[in-house]
């Protein structure tokens, strides 16, 4: 384990340098709210992240969604106790992250066991997970598969694995296949991927989400998902793993996610955007939520006015909720690890 403490930037930096104004402006803001980069060692590389608060105290280990990265809490996190940590990871292939080699393809299940893998970094026997969309969804399948190494689970706007049935899942799943042999011989040219000016992949981050994440609020992802053009100056390129794209596969049908959730014991904290644009956030949802309420007295549903991206566009509106479930539930453990980064 690793981490860099970064040193203060002068106005005068923010001004004068080559990156767009936006890029430096984040940096600025994690400055201000206690954020250190730290960086996880892996077989095949490192997991990057971001450490907010204290660095003495076991974090909440935080998840982000699919093609996004850990800048998705940047704006979520201030607004939670100052006297608790938290470490939002990207996850293979996203953000600062490696990728995973030629040739091997990524799966939510290896995320699952990532989470162990970064529980054995820093010696934790228990953890404390918020995951939002696909980081959610793993942080469910961990607690499911792992109830006694969970304190409880705070999900944003996703609660379950997706389904796949008999007559659609081969129609799903193979053309996806296919797309991941492209994508990943496409990656072993490794030449540079089109450019854009900095406003236009703010455009394409909003509609490409459907416009959940609000061109005001989309800098706090690209920070970490695009770099500098070396053919183009003032142009930017996507910089995470296009196989990515297609790691939701293979999956199970519901009656399984409905095993899993039976095992999930823990205090369970589920927000859901009432506005969110992406079906695969409500499907199945309601099912879910009876079997979970019948089997966990500690679950707690709660609904929002607002898109899928709600942590991150109108994240006063989820602060209030979170920090009520963290005074029932969270528990202070010092981090000896940690209090060296």
């Amino acid at each position: 384990m690793t981490s860099n403490n970064n040193s203060a930037i002068s106005e005068s930096e923010l001004r004068t340098t080559d990156l767009h104004p936006m890029i430096r402006y984040i940096e600025l803001n994690d400055r201000k709210h206690n954020v250190t980069e730290v960086e996880i060692s892996i077989p095949y590389g490192k997991i990057a992240g971001k450490w907010f608060g204290p660095k003495n105290v076991q974090p909440i280990l935080c998840l982000h969604g699919w093609l996004d990265n850990c800048g998705t809490f940047d704006r979520l996190i201030p607004l939670l106790p100052a006297d608790m940590s938290f470490l939002a990871i990207d996850f293979p292939g996203h953000g600062h992250s490696s990728w995973v080699p030629d040739g091997m393809a990524y799966h939510q299940l290896e995320s699952v066991i990532l989470i162990q893998q970064i529980m054995d970094e820093y010696k934790w026997e228990k953890l404390a997970i918020m995951g939002h969309s696909m980081g959610a969804i793993i942080a469910f399948m961990f607690t499911a598969f792992f109830p006694e190494k969970v304190e409880f689970l705070i999900g944003i706007d996703a609660l379950k694995p997706h389904s796949y049935y008999p007559g659609k899942f081969v129609q799903f799943a193979a053309p996806l296949l296919m797309k991941f042999v492209e994508a990943d011989k496409r990656n072993r040219h490794k030449s540079e991927p089109p450019s854009y000016t900095y406003e236009e992949m703010v455009d394409k981050m909003h509609e490409a989400t459907f416009e959940s994440v609000t061109k005001e609020t989309a800098p706090f992802i690209l920070q970490r998902n695009i770099k500098p053009s070396k053919k183009f100056p003032g142009k930017y390129y996507f910089d995470r793993d296009n196989k990515v794209k297609y790691n939701n596969i293979p999956g199970w049908s519901d009656e399984v996610n409905w095993d899993l959730g039976k095992r999930v014991k823990v205090p369970h904290l589920t927000i859901k955007a009432e506005d969110s644009p992406y079906p695969g956030s409500w499907q199945g949802f309601k099912p879910m939520v009876a079997v979970l309420k019948e089997h966990n007295p500690l679950f707690q549903v709660e609904f929002v006015k607002a898109s899928h991206h709600v942590h991150l566009t109108d994240p006063e509106l989820v602060a209030p909720i979170i920090n009520e479930f963290l005074k029932k539930y969270w528990i202070k453990h010092s981090d000896k690890l940690a209090s060296k980064l």
